[in-house]
């Protein structure tokens, strides 16, 4: 499939400013995207691209935030090849957990090794967000620990907590690439008993989970906070990521709202992991 490559510059390149553009792209079509120094590249499929939708787009952003873009055609390519001369190197976290992709050699030795084709998701463990939970994950005790995995990308804490005996384990994502990747990756890694599914919050009615993952965007968090409080079991933990330290004020104020008290918080480059229990 061929895609169109959105390049955008922001005024601002904060928290919010990012939220605001990728939900609102996300209205049009846009699917993936990834963060850069001052801006963002987001991603659609090439049949679903309207030059007229994103002029229309960018008239709606508030006056405070000024964007530029240029797009282009991206054939169908061989995304692992992409990602191995551009983006994915080998990574380790702390001095148990190695996330590789099949393409690496020379790979460290590690009690968790993780095995990971990213294609055109997003969630490879570099970003500061991934690793911060999965930091928290190797310190957890999971074993026959009932998981949910929310905006799941490339599948990687889930399958990290498939490792430490959790079970069992929904992962989800409304990104139709990220839900197709979840399932090559877990395959690869051999638990084929994780469920996945492609949608968003709208799947959660009736279910429980000892431990929710969502590491998403402020926007979505906030939004959906109530749901993930909802199908969270008495004493379970909710860990949330993708924000920055100055958005912990409305993450907590969301989180009381819904029944859920404070733990902790890690940081990382001003991104944050939080924890937070259902008492």
């Amino acid at each position: 499939m061929d895609y169109i490559e959105l390049t955008l510059s922001l005024n601002n390149s904060r928290g919010f400013e990012n939220d605001i553009v990728s939900a609102t792209l996300a209205e049009i079509g846009y699917e993936s995207f990834v963060y850069t120094n001052d801006g963002m590249k987001a991603y659609c499929a090439a049949s679903l691209f309207d030059e007229k939708d994103l002029k229309n787009w960018k008239e709606t952003l508030p006056c405070d935030i000024e964007v530029e873009y240029t797009f282009e055609l991206i054939k169908d390519k061989n995304w692992n090849e992409e990602w191995e001369k551009h983006y994915f190197s080998p990574i380790v976290i702390g001095d148990d957990c190695v996330i590789h992709s099949s393409f690496h050699t020379d790979v460290p030795k590690a009690k968790y090794d993780i095995l990971i084709d990213p294609k055109m998701s997003f969630g490879t463990g570099h970003h500061e967000t991934t690793s911060l939970i999965i930091g928290e994950l190797i310190k957890m005790n999971l074993a026959g620990k009932s998981l949910l995995d929310m905006g799941c990308g490339t599948g990687v804490l889930a399958i990290l907590a498939a490792m430490k005996g959790a079970q069992p384990i929904t992962a989800i994502d409304i990104d139709e690439w990220a839900y197709d990747n979840t399932v090559e990756n877990i395959r690869l890694n051999g638990y084929p008993d994780i469920e996945i599914a492609k949608g968003g919050a709208e799947l959660l009615s009736g279910r429980k989970f000892d431990i929710i993952l969502a590491n998403i965007n402020r926007n979505i968090l906030l939004n959906d906070m109530k749901h993930y409080a909802a199908c969270l079991s008495s004493g379970g933990l909710l860990l949330m990521s993708g924000f920055y330290k100055t958005d912990m004020p409305a993450i907590e104020a969301e989180a009381t709202e819904n029944g859920l008290t404070f733990i902790k918080f890690e940081e990382k480059n001003n991104w944050v992991t939080t924890v937070y229990e259902k008492r």
